[in-house]
């Protein structure tokens, strides 16, 4: 098998030099992963700078589907917010449709953010069957595609970053004439922005995923995406209907503030880190990439855009590794620990980031 397509071989149990758990921390049993005989964790560190390129054509009719649902989520959650903004000039913002629109962004972006990403992509702490089940449920309501499939997408992101081979990069999907100018500089955020998903290639889920395949509570909840791209318009207009009393405008408020127009909040700040997060901000780390850190994006992002440090340090659960950095997403893990639902919490060390740090914010040259 050649080398570019093999699967790596998968370390040994002992963590990567950058980031470790706490000494006291109890293991939390993975009675699921332990039948398949599977670790993410050493699956995840593997895969972290792995030289395979891991990439599938479509066929046509799978792309027929992605265009499809790409558009879809172009389109509709824009006429979504052309919808909310004239019922709020006719008849005002209710407090029902913003508790609506909070609930349904906080839990989907923290199940992108702590399941999809920090949980299930970098295996940042270990947990039970049925807590990881249930973050890849909140995380699916994102409708930014199924479980396995992000986390492969993610994955060969890591390993190639800022390089040929990495999905969604905005230094590389503009001509060479392009390079260093404001056309080209807008090509390269738009590719990394939103146009990477009209691509007619995907991240081959066997290589980048053979972990996560084998665990039947996540393939079957990856097999079931459908039903949740419509439970996550079906439940907001639940809870403006409950919130009012039983008022069908009430529903159709929640549904909008809480479907689309959340959507298209939501879909904005997860892609930015993709785009703004590898061209605008601070670089305190050597991370042999373009990946910065942005505060303006922590908040609503829930600390995904300290991009910088999590490009360092892949593997840790804590991406706002300075005291004034904001990290939700973290501080959820954080609780999750001290309820003993999750363990062998990674972070890295005070050496280890000194080792990393660069001398200024200057941008980190890749190459």
């Amino acid at each position: 098998m050649p080398p570019e397509t093999a699967t790596p071989a998968a370390p040994t149990d002992a963590p990567t030099p950058d980031t470790a758990p706490a000494p006291d921390t109890a293991p939390t049993p993975d009675t699921e992963a332990a039948r398949a005989g599977v670790s993410i964790k050493r699956t995840a560190d593997a895969l972290e700078n792995s030289p395979m390129k891991g990439v599938r054509v479509l066929t046509q009719r799978e792309v027929r589907k992605q265009h499809a649902g790409v558009l879809f989520i172009a389109i509709f959650p824009f006429v979504g917010v052309l919808a909310a903004a004239a019922l709020a000039w006719g008849h005002g913002l209710g407090w029902s449709d913003l508790a609506v629109f909070a609930i349904m962004y906080t839990i989907p972006i923290l199940g992108i953010t702590v399941g999809f990403h920090r949980m299930l992509t970098h295996a940042s702490f270990d947990t039970k069957p049925w807590v990881r089940n249930t973050w890849a449920v909140f995380g699916s309501l994102a409708i930014e595609g199924d479980p396995i499939t992000w986390v492969a997408d993610h994955r060969r992101h890591h390993a190639h970053s800022d390089k040929e081979g990495d999905p969604h990069s905005p230094h590389l999907h503009h001509d060479d004439d392009d390079d260093h100018t404001l056309t080209g500089t807008l090509k390269g955020l738009y590719h990394a922005h939103f146009g990477w998903l009209f691509k007619k290639e995907g991240s081959d889920v066997e290589r980048w995923c053979p972990d996560l395949l084998k665990l039947p509570g996540l393939v079957a909840i990856s097999s079931k995406f459908y039903l949740f791209t419509i439970a996550t318009f079906a439940l907001p207009a639940l809870l403006g209907f409950l919130f009012t009393g039983g008022s069908w405008m009430g529903a159709l408020t929640g549904f909008i503030w809480g479907g689309p127009v959340r959507v298209f909040f939501a879909h904005h700040v997860t892609f930015s880190t993709n785009s703004i997060c590898h061209f605008f901000g601070k670089r305190p780390y050597d991370s042999g990439d373009h990946s910065t850190n942005n505060w303006m994006l922590s908040i609503l992002s829930f600390g995904e855009s300290w991009h910088n440090n999590h490009h360092a340090f892949p593997s840790s659960a804590v991406h706002g590794l300075e005291k004034h950095q904001i990290d939700i997403s973290a501080m959820i893990i954080r609780g999750m620990e001290k309820l003993r639902l999750v363990s062998n919490v990674r972070t890295p060390s005070a050496r280890a980031m000194e080792r990393k740090r660069v001398a200024d914010t200057a941008p980190v040259d890749p190459a």
